[in-house]
């Protein structure tokens, strides 16, 4: 009975967080068009008010959790959860705070680049990381638990570097959403005691792009980039030179003009993912040809394109739930 209690009770607060996310988007919204609450239609002024004032809340609380850490290390990627933390614990703490990001062949050089002109623009003191995790059998054998694998190394050389700088704590870009995804690397930082300032604060992926936006940060709404290993399909051993045809690949088909796209890696075969608000275009039979030469000449025998479009952690449909469940 108490288990039949308890699923009712995870539903019902799983619908709830759904409402309250579909309220904040309509809201976001509203505000964008109407600034001023009291011409919102009827019924929404309100909802706006109290969401405007939960998120002022939100943000303020995050930022004296970041002040009262004293100093902190920021595990930064440059993504928007990641960066939004950086920035808010830079303006929480000044110097006294250190953005750290892992460099390795699983990072897009683009992606490395970006990040780094942020943290140039905005002041945030920033160093890089040489990981080696692709010296690591356990990390390149690509099984489910290679993002444990990576994460522990980054948080394994935050941690001498947390040491040797005198820093009180390490944190990463943990958001509310993330709690309930497939993410290994979750354990590794439970692991190292890194801080997740942005689920102490309850702000989940949208709140977080909304405060960025608010900000007038240019990463509010930079579109997801998970590093280049999780294109290869599990099983498949993590290479330089994978690692690097995809990289290409996915150059290749910004440059075509999609960016919002994944290139999985299946030995010969290239299963590409586009948002489905562009797949119209990619349908058509010139742009096909392109993409399929584009990524033909990287070595790629086979090219396919995914009917399903893009979507976040795609590889992850093969494994196990048992793999999944042992993660968490």
């Amino acid at each position: 009975m108490a288990t039949a209690m308890e699923g009712e009770s995870t539903r019902a607060g799983e619908s709830e967080q759904i409402c309250h996310k579909k309220e904040l988007i309509q809201a976001t919204q509203l505000r964008r068009l109407l600034p001023d609450a009291r011409i919102a239609p009827k019924g929404m002024s309100c909802v706006i008010e109290l969401l405007v004032m939960e998120l002022k809340q939100k943000s303020e609380l995050l930022d004296s959790t970041l002040a009262s850490l004293g100093s902190l290390l920021v595990a930064y990627s440059g993504g928007t959860d990641s960066a939004f933390l950086a920035y808010a614990a830079h303006r929480a703490l000044g110097n006294r705070m250190l953005a750290v990001i892992a460099d390795s062949a699983s990072l897009p050089r683009k992606e490395l680049a970006a990040a780094l002109v942020f943290t140039e623009k905005h002041g945030i003191p920033i160093q890089i990381l040489q990981t080696e995790e692709l010296d690591k059998p356990d990390y390149t054998r690509n099984d489910a638990q290679r993002c444990f694998h990576c994460k522990d190394e980054l948080f394994t050389q935050m941690a001498a570097t947390q040491h040797a700088l005198g820093f009180e704590h390490l944190a990463y870009g943990m958001n509310l959403d993330d709690r309930g995804d497939f993410r290994p690397g979750q354990k590794a930082a439970a692991m190292h005691n890194a801080l997740a300032p942005l689920v102490t604060a309850q702000l989940s992926k949208i709140e977080i792009r909304e405060l960025a936006r608010e900000a007038g940060l240019e990463i509010a709404d930079k579109p997801a980039s998970a590093c280049l290993s999780s294109r290869i399909e599990y099983g498949r051993s993590v290479t330089v030179a994978n690692l690097s045809q995809v990289e290409q690949a996915e150059d290749a088909l910004h440059s075509l003009g999609f960016p919002q796209i994944r290139v999985r890696h299946h030995g010969e075969l290239a299963r590409v993912e586009i948002a489905r608000e562009d797949l119209p275009r990619a349908l058509s039979l010139p742009v096909l040809d392109r993409i399929t030469a584009a990524l033909k000449s990287l070595g790629f025998r086979y090219v396919t394109l995914d009917t399903q479009g893009y979507r976040s952690g795609s590889m992850n449909d093969v494994l196990p739930v048992s793999a999944i469940a042992a993660a968490k």
